[in-house]
């Protein structure tokens, strides 16, 4: 059995995965606020480093 995890928490998904598109690629996670976390690193870091 090939087991998932989340790409902000490392917590195991489950059916309610949810998919998130950063720099092009696209990773899931477990919940809602994993997915806000993710998005604001990555607006973090395009504004920190200037690319879009």
């Amino acid at each position: 059995m090939n087991k998932t995890t989340c790409a902000a928490c490392d917590c195991e998904l489950g059916s309610g995965a949810i998919s998130v598109k950063l720099g092009g690629k696209t990773v899931e996670v477990c919940c809602q606020e994993c997915a806000e976390a993710l998005k604001e690193a990555e607006t973090a870091k395009t504004a920190a480093t200037g690319k879009d």
